[in-house]
């Protein structure tokens, strides 16, 4: 039966994909507005398809450029957050050569970044401070990698470059950051333990095909994201002191979803 859900899942995902794709690019070559927003509906009925039910507490901040701060359990975390509000990937270089992902990151906006050139970071920050200073939401996958969805991993400073223009940038006050908690909850309805977690995560060496394929043959998924209040990105000093706020409060809010503790007000 699980095969079956699978084949059925991903046959209504290409059925559904592949006819949008064409219009997202027109979006993209005219300039629209939807190319924005176009992405957040479309993500929206792919978590219908694939069986997600978003929880979600607080909000992403309005009329404003936002860095978006998340840490990372699955490829399914792409699709959660697009669902939550219209925003774009800060993803790694070699994301632009995978097969077919490559065309939907790059349909969705993505900024993709070679962190082994350093001389490249300094770009691709001022392009993400630009996007920023438009309006756009960006996120940053700020430990670099992802978990087994049971902790957080320490995050990477230097992923924090494209906040690094901050340091004396009147820019940074119309630019806010704001964090993102992810986690899977419940399959079928029923809490996920400890052990049951992993098996939605993707980390280490595991392959993405055979992944996905057993992943979408489980059954239904709760996914619950937490957004902290934004922050004026000219609060911080440096961007070390913006990883370690960003680190503290997803490791807490991450700790006390798993635990399935109420959200405290700020």
């Amino acid at each position: 039966m699980r095969s079956v859900r699978a084949f059925l899942v991903l046959a209504t995902f290409f059925a559904f994909t592949l006819p949008l794709m064409p219009l997202q690019l027109l979006f993209l070559w005219t300039g629209s507005r939807y190319a924005r927003t176009f992405p957040h509906w479309y993500h929206r009925q792919v978590c219908k398809i694939v069986g997600i039910r978003l929880n979600i507490d607080g909000g992403i901040a309005k009329d404003q450029g936002v860095l978006l701060i998340s840490n990372h359990v699955s490829w399914l975390d792409i699709t959660v957050l697009s669902a939550v509000a219209p925003v774009s990937f800060v993803a790694k270089q070699e994301v632009a050569s995978w097969p077919f992902v490559s065309w939907l990151a790059k349909l969705q906006r993505s900024v993709f970044v070679d962190r082994t050139r350093r001389n490249q970071v300094g770009n691709k920050a001022n392009e993400i401070l630009s996007r920023l200073e438009s309006g756009d939401h960006i996120v940053l996958f700020a430990e670099g990698t992802s978990s087994d969805g049971n902790c957080v991993v320490p995050f990477r400073t230097a992923l924090f470059a494209a906040a690094k223009p901050i340091d004396g940038n009147a820019s940074g006050e119309t630019i806010s950051a704001q964090t993102l908690a992810i986690t899977y909850t419940k399959l079928h309805g029923l809490p996920l333990c400890r052990r049951g977690r992993p098996q939605v995560a993707w980390y280490g060496d595991m392959d993405l095909a055979s992944h996905a394929w057993r992943l979408l043959g489980l059954g239904p998924l709760d996914a619950h994201i937490r957004i902290g209040p934004p922050v004026p990105l000219d609060a911080f000093p440096d961007r070390k002191a913006l990883a370690r706020y960003a680190e503290d409060k997803v490791r807490n809010d991450v700790v006390n979803l798993l635990r399935g503790t109420a959200a405290v007000s700020s």
